[in-house]
């Protein structure tokens, strides 16, 4: 299984990125995904999820600006961000809900800073 994410960089308080990750090994259309993040030092958070019926789930920092959404087509799963503070970087991963633990990709960057 691959999950790969991509998408980061470095963006300015206010800016917006749009992170895909994309899977390989696995079904991906019978699988609840998700985001999450580890900022240094911290401990890795779910930051947005899929419910098992479609719906979306975010956590409280990131609600009404973060979006995630999928194409099934295309084995991918995305994480707009918009309205970026500083507290929002971190490195970004996909993983499914609940997380597989070998299932961990290398993530992708995001810096927030002026």
């Amino acid at each position: 299984v691959q999950l790969q994410a991509c998408g980061g960089g470095l963006v300015q308080p206010g800016g917006s990125l749009r992170l895909s990750c994309a899977a390989s090994g696995i079904i991906f259309r019978l699988y609840v995904m998700g985001w999450y993040r580890q900022a240094p030092g911290k401990q890795r958070e779910l930051v947005a999820r899929f419910t098992s019926n479609g719906s979306t789930h975010y956590a409280d920092s990131v609600k009404g600006r973060f979006t995630i959404s999928r194409d099934n087509a295309k084995n991918t799963v995305y994480l707009q961000m918009n309205s970026l503070k500083p507290e929002d970087a971190a490195v970004y991963y996909c993983n499914t809900f609940p997380s597989a633990s070998n299932y961990w990709g290398q993530g992708t960057l995001v810096t927030v800073s002026s």
